[in-house]
């Protein structure tokens, strides 16, 4: 027994040995670090920037989900306050108009290089009814207050476009010409799937052969006191987003009066259905967590980079506790939110048909139909109509090797003045309208150098949505940076 003992204490020795050196041995750079000449000078008028993009939050550019309800007008109106704010970007790039939305071509004389996209979106979402009072200043006011530009679309998304054509017309105004062609995309509709904007345009770029070295969306940040144990700000590089499928279950039945009901009604049925699959989450997989950790690097708790980098030993207690946190949970899974529910008319009535709506966000791995398949197996019940609403799949992987990622890593560090800034890639848990170009570029990447606090996150799609004016005046120093270092 003593001997057993002993051979024991040696492996769990060597197991821990081994564990710690891997820990230490585990890298964070993947990519080929590319210069940005920090040292330019990027010059920002921030008031004259922040009083631009306050007047663009007062068009009321909102998406409905019916689109008959949705105002054309106001986007001819931000249409035309785009036209008077930045006269060189209209008098030196092409336009073209896909209804609403706006493709602007930054030609580069001669380039053999393939072009880069970057993608923002004109339209916004509804103020949730009843929040009005809720917000500290009218949220189509676009008023300017102790620091902050406030206003629906200040960081979802009006601030990207406007930083866009603020570096531009910065850049024009010096007589700079780009050394690849730049192509600036204005989606009319993201907020509701982007088929008559961001889509419609990649089929433009699809039948004119057109592809791109990089495209570059909404979706990742700078976000700041969001991870436990993590205090250094974090720039979050979406290289993949989840995909996107609504299933309706219905159960249909007799009725009747409520005095003679049978063993289960419609409500109970469908109840039944709904509880089975909350009850069978889809499997994990850490692999995204997994690449943010690695990018975190000694920024990162000890503790939490040896059971990451250790998984071969770790990784089902890993999957046990992020599973626990919903926010952890849905970054390791594809995710199910029963999000909608109806049945009956009266109390006394037995419903003749219940109805509900379940959610998912489907991680890469995973498609619309193996959802659907998933489904039908956990239910288990004739009784059960399913009817898939639509949605999307996942998007593709973007790589995190290429020249295009330490493009962009080098220059979020050259435009952010946070020397213990990390920068780690991650996944998207929402949608966005780099989805519909994932054919057309093997580097789709999400990042706005947004700087978020914890505080901020209620405000994207809640209220009092607002942006730092410095920081504002940081994402168009950003892209001025971009555009420089584009020909390399």
């Amino acid at each position: 027994m003593k001997k057993f003992l002993t051979y024991l204490g040696l492996i769990l020795i060597i197991l821990a040995c081994m564990s710690i050196i891997r820990t230490f041995f585990w890298t964070t750079e993947t990519a080929t670090p590319v210069p940005v000449d920090s040292a330019q000078t990027v010059v920002i008028d921030e008031q004259t920037a922040a009083q631009n993009l306050a007047h663009a939050l007062q068009f009321k550019t909102i998406s409905e989900q019916d689109t008959a309800q949705i105002d054309y007008a106001a986007f001819d109106s931000l249409h035309a306050f785009l036209r008077h704010t930045f006269p060189r970007v209209h008098a030196r790039l092409s336009l073209q108009k896909f209804g609403k939305s706006l493709l602007f071509t930054w030609q580069a004389p001669n380039s053999a290089r393939k072009p880069f996209a970057l993608l923002a979106h004109q339209d916004v979402v509804p103020v949730i009814p009843g929040t009005e009072q809720d917000w500290q200043h009218p949220p189509f006011a676009g008023i300017i207050s102790d620091g902050y530009i406030h206003g629906r679309g200040a960081l979802d998304d009006k601030a990207s476009m406007m930083a866009l054509l603020e570096a531009a017309e910065y850049l024009l105004g010096q007589g700079f010409t780009p050394e690849r062609t730049l192509y600036f995309i204005f989606g009319q509709d993201e907020e509701i799937g982007g088929a008559r904007g961001a889509a419609r345009i990649a089929r433009y770029f699809q039948e004119q052969g057109i592809e791109f070295d990089m495209v570059l969306d909404e979706g990742g940040a700078i976000a700041e006191g969001l991870m436990p144990g993590i205090d250094t700000p974090i720039a979050l590089v979406g290289i993949a987003e989840k995909g996107y499928l609504s299933i309706e279950l219905t159960v249909r039945a007799a009725g009747g009066h409520s005095s003679v009901p049978p063993k289960h009604t419609a409500i109970g049925i469908l109840s039944r259905a709904i509880t089975r699959l909350e009850d069978s989450p889809f499997p994990a997989n850490l692999r995204y967590s997994t690449e943010m950790m690695r990018g975190l690097g000694d920024k990162a708790p000890f503790l939490q980079r040896l059971l990451f980098a250790n998984q071969w030993l770790f990784a089902p207690l890993l999957k046990k506790v992020m599973s626990g946190k919903p926010s952890a949970s849905a970054s390791i899974r594809t995710t199910t939110a029963v999000t909608m529910a109806s049945a009956g008319v009266k109390e006394n009535v037995l419903p003749i048909e219940a109805t509900a709506v379940v959610n998912f966000r489907i991680l890469p791995g995973e498609t619309r139909e193996s959802v659907v398949a998933r489904v039908r197996r956990i239910i288990d019940d004739p009784q059960v109509e399913i009817r898939r609403l639509g949605g999307s799949d996942p998007s593709p992987v973007s790589r995190t090797d290429s020249p295009a990622f330490a493009l962009l890593k080098n220059t979020i560090r050259a435009s952010m003045p946070l020397p213990d800034l990390a920068i780690a890639p991650y996944l998207v848990m929402a949608g966005t309208d780099a989805k519909h170009f994932s054919s057309l570029s093997e580097n789709v990447y999400r990042f706005i150098p947004f700087h978020i606090l914890q505080q901020d996150m209620k405000s994207i799609h809640g209220t009092n949505e607002r942006i730092e004016v410095e920081n504002y005046a940081q994402v168009i120093g950003f892209y001025i940076r971009l555009f420089r270092a584009a020909g390399q």
